[in-house]
């Protein structure tokens, strides 16, 4: 029988990041059919009821809200525990080592207690300008992973930054490497001299993981928020972040990665690139543009290295055959560079993100439509499929659940998903994946083609990952443009 807990604990607090990752564990448990565990804002309030929970009376944003739902007392109790361990848990302290200070409460007192650096700032996205801004106030560079924050408020931040010499990484910035640290979704990497700055999260993991495949690293990793070069912004944090790797010693190269920019923001950011004594190479995703791969051999054959065969693992031998394409993407840049390659191939491609506005999926929230008909690929990134959601890359029970509806569907042909490795991922995506990829096959016949993007030091375990989704019937590669080639040529056009 089925029980619930619902409640709204008044002071308590966890970013966002640390909640999504516990919802996520909690959603896995045994005998657990739905969690929800996140600051009680209005809109995570709001998904309550589509989940089957009745909010709680009084619960606001300076609430915890818990909601579970288990089939039973003890795997109820049980997830509970789980909760409560993992909000409590610290760090083993060194023997003999003094009792922790209280922790500071805001940014600017933790300034006050170390000195400036860089703050990240991941709290819901209503509540991230004023945290950021204390920040900058304290003399400190700013990583905002937060989403959700009002373009207007991104555009204040970063003139603020620019008027003290700071900088503003995001808002919306899931990746960036500075000082050798991995922040957001990162990987550790060996230092090298080729410097990133990145209008992309997982574009950027992408050519991270091929430069670290090709058994070189990197200076930095800058990430700017996906919508810096929109005209809007006007790529304020691209060429202070320009500036900053110019100024580095160690940055021989600096390679821009961006989602399609506004026309004219590219321009003006070519025309400044070109003022910079380190020279500067452009990944812009599009259609009649180089792909990611493309784009880091050319950095590769910049400086000297050689291009190396990336890495794939070959499949069980699946023939062309008529029928639709559907791509279930975790990466939203990965998704439409998966999109550009099918289209020149395959003619429109559906999207909850399309190429062009008339080939977009409706509805798109909570889920995505029950039916396509038609070649589709879809984002489950997007904002609009995380709210109140872990991330894909944390939690894949949505994209698993929709994998298994495509490939009981006799009209797809191939499925195509993205695997994103690294530090804040998923531990182990690869038992969840696996699993569904072979009881896919079995069940529809679909092929499976999956892009692979990871570090040889990745916790995951770039070959263990590789080698168990091989072994569930998938043809696996670290280029996701090679991935998206191959998927969509195995659909047999009429």
């Amino acid at each position: 029988m089925n029980v619930e807990h619902v409640e709204a604990r008044p002071g308590a607090y966890a970013d966002s990041v640390a909640l999504m990752s516990i919802s996520a564990e909690v959603r896995r448990a045994d005998g657990v059919d739905a969690a929800v565990i996140a600051m009680a804002t209005e809109l995570n309030l709001g998904l309550l009821p589509g989940l089957g929970f009745r909010p709680p009376a009084g619960a606001g944003p300076n609430h915890l809200l818990i909601a579970i739902r288990a089939n039973g007392q003890a795997a109820l109790s049980s997830a509970l525990a789980a909760v409560d361990a993992a909000l409590t848990a610290r760090p083993p302290a060194e023997p003999g080592a003094a009792a922790p200070l209280p922790l500071p409460r805001t940014v600017g007192a933790a300034v006050r207690a170390s000195g400036p650096g860089l703050a990240l700032i991941s709290v819901p996205g209503q509540y991230a300008f004023a945290e950021a801004m204390d920040a900058l106030d304290a003399g400190c560079d700013v990583m905002i992973f937060s989403d959700n924050v009002p373009v207007e408020q991104e555009i204040l931040l970063k003139d603020v930054a620019t008027q003290r010499d700071l900088l503003v990484m995001g808002p919306d910035c899931g990746t960036a490497i500075v000082g050798g640290i991995g922040l957001g979704f990162a990987h550790t990497l060996a230092a090298g001299s080729i410097g990133l700055v990145a209008a992309s999260g997982t574009g950027a993991q992408q050519v991270l993981c091929l430069l670290d495949y090709a058994g070189t690293g990197i200076s930095a990793a800058l990430g700017v928020g996906g919508r810096d070069l929109s005209a809007a912004v006007g790529a304020r944090s691209a060429r202070a972040a320009l500036a900053a790797l110019d100024d580095d010693p160690g940055t021989d190269l600096i390679v821009v990665v961006s989602k399609p920019p506004d026309p004219d923001v590219a321009a003006r950011l070519r025309d400044y690139a070109r003022a910079l004594s380190t020279p500067v190479q452009f990944a812009f995703v599009g259609t009649g543009l180089p792909d990611l791969t493309a784009a880091t051999e050319a950095a590769l054959r910049s400086i000297g290295l050689p291009v190396p065969e990336w890495p794939r693992w070959p499949g069980p031998r699946d023939e062309p055959r008529g029928g639709a394409l559907r791509g279930l993407f975790a990466g939203g840049t990965l998704c439409f560079e998966a999109m550009v390659i099918a289209a020149q191939r395959l003619g429109p491609i559906q999207s909850n993100v399309p190429l062009q506005p008339e080939l977009r999926l409706t509805p798109l929230a909570p889920f995505v439509p029950a039916t396509v008909t038609g070649h589709a690929i879809i984002d489950f990134g997007d904002d609009e499929l995380t709210a109140g959601r872990a991330h894909p890359m944390i939690d894949q029970s949505l994209r698993i659940e929709r994998l298994a509806t495509e490939a009981a569907d006799p009209a797809v042909a191939v499925i195509l998903l993205d695997v994103v490795l690294g530090h804040g991922a998923h531990p182990d995506p690869a038992a969840e994946l696996g699993p569904a990829i072979a009881a896919g096959r079995a069940s529809g016949g679909a092929a499976f083609v999956v892009s692979l993007i990871g570090a040889r030091s990745d916790p995951q375990g770039l070959g263990r990952q590789a080698s168990a989704l091989h072994a569930a019937g998938a043809h696996v590669f670290g280029s996701n443009a090679a991935a998206a080639r191959f998927a969509a040529d195995l659909v047999a056009r009429s």
